[in-house]
């Protein structure tokens, strides 16, 4: 079977549009346009624009499976950020395995524009239970399996609705952190921490990476490394920066990072690390920025939630929320947390159990609150994403990963 599935499930659910009547919508100067010229600005256009455009006409509706234009598609398509939400499930993952179910199910995620403040709902195609998204990168998603032991992956194109299953890990984990980053030509996959030295007990002990280039060079887990002593790698997530994946450490506060081409950890201190609360790592704009609240007990330092960017191994702050705002904000999270991602110019911060989101523009260098998901109150955890009809890699992954045999009902 071919692990590239589409499915019609993947087409977003989108609100009606109202275009304009102007003489630009005349049609009958679009009428006239050459079609190569037509498939350059259905090509251009963002994605909930462009699924409206495939209602328009049969030829439209099909671009999707044309390879000129998907070529086309790759050379002029906007790049712009956004960002994919889905609600947040209670941790699953257990020692013993659960029994698994039956039947794949759908998921609904939510995309959202932080240059224009909309949401739009996204139906993902059929993945099977016990999966959970872990990581995002280049327009496919990494759904991970929740059971201990060999964690299995499927990379997911929640656009086009494709998705295909990597090899499993060969160590056995409860929980480990997630690395992806996926360019044209290559992938990188670490898993790190939480190996299960016994049946009921784990250690950080090590990492093992998954690798893949168009050059013919890979390694299927081939890749170990032993993680710096005294790691607690809590936060579940790393992210990428100029061939490194940074992780938050806990236990002593630092701040752990994985030199891919080289193979190696080391750890690096974090600002202010007695008295931070909540801190993520993101990247944004090539950087690797934290975001964290400042709680320090001397009245002399403000409570204050900060930015910073790794410069040459110093911490060099970047942006403090203004303090006003950062007591409307304390108010709303009462203490219970929050958690950080990045895409571009945009930072959004998700105060766990609830709904509520703030976001920052470093473009525009303003705070403002994210207007609440119209699709379904609740918690919601993301990524930074973008969307794409094609990922030029995939082609790569199908000569290589196994069909979805396992998985059929």
């Amino acid at each position: 079977m071919d692990p590239f599935h589409t499915s019609s499930l993947a087409i977003p659910i989108l609100p009606p549009y109202p275009f304009p009547t102007t003489t630009w919508m005349d049609p009958r100067i679009w009428s006239r346009l050459p079609p190569r010229l037509l498939d350059r600005i259905v090509a251009a256009l963002p994605p909930p624009a462009f699924f409206r455009a495939r209602a328009v006409c049969k030829r439209w509706y099909a671009l999707i499976f044309s390879t000129a234009f998907l070529e086309l598609y790759l050379q002029v398509s906007p790049n712009r950020p956004w960002f994919l939400f889905f609600k947040h499930q209670p941790f699953k993952t257990g020692i013993y395995r659960t029994t698994p179910s039956a039947r794949p199910k759908a998921h609904e995620a939510y995309l959202f524009d932080p240059q224009d403040l909309k949401w739009y709902r996204l139906a993902v195609p059929l993945i099977p239970a016990g999966f959970s998204p872990a990581s995002s990168s280049a327009g496919l998603i990494c759904w991970v399996s929740d059971d201990a032991g060999s964690k299995s992956m499927i990379l997911c194109n929640a656009v086009t609705g494709s998705f295909v299953q990597l090899p499993s890990t060969l160590r056995p984990r409860l929980c480990p952190s997630i690395a992806l980053t996926i360019t044209n030509t290559s992938i990188d996959l670490v898993f790190a921490g939480d190996d299960l030295i016994s049946p009921y007990a784990v250690k950080n002990l090590t990492s093992e990476s998954f690798h893949i280039d168009g050059g013919g060079f890979y390694s299927i887990w081939g890749t170990t490394a032993a993680l710096p002593r005294l790691c607690s790698l809590e936060s579940g997530r790393m992210v990428h920066v100029a061939g490194r994946f940074y992780c938050m450490n806990y236990s002593p506060f630092s701040v752990v990072a994985y030199d891919i081409s080289m193979n190696q950890w080391c750890k690096i201190q974090a600002p202010m690390r007695r008295f931070l609360r909540s801190s993520s790592l993101v990247e944004s704009r090539g950087r690797l920025v934290m975001v964290a609240a400042v709680e320090k007990s001397k009245l002399n330092v403000p409570k204050s939630l900060r930015l910073w960017t790794l410069h040459e191994c110093v911490w060099v702050e970047i942006e403090r929320m203004p303090q006003q705002l950062y007591n409307q904000f304390v108010e709303v999270e009462g203490g219970r947390g929050f958690d950080a991602v990045a895409h571009g110019e945009f930072v959004v911060i998700l105060i766990k159990g609830t709904d509520k989101a703030l976001m920052f523009d470093f473009g525009g260098k303003r705070w403002v609150w994210v207007p609440p998901c119209p699709y379904g109150g609740g918690e919601l955890h993301g990524f930074a994403y973008d969307p794409r009809l094609a990922v030029p890699i995939t082609a790569l992954l199908e000569q290589l990963t196994l069909p979805f045999n396992s998985f059929s009902s």
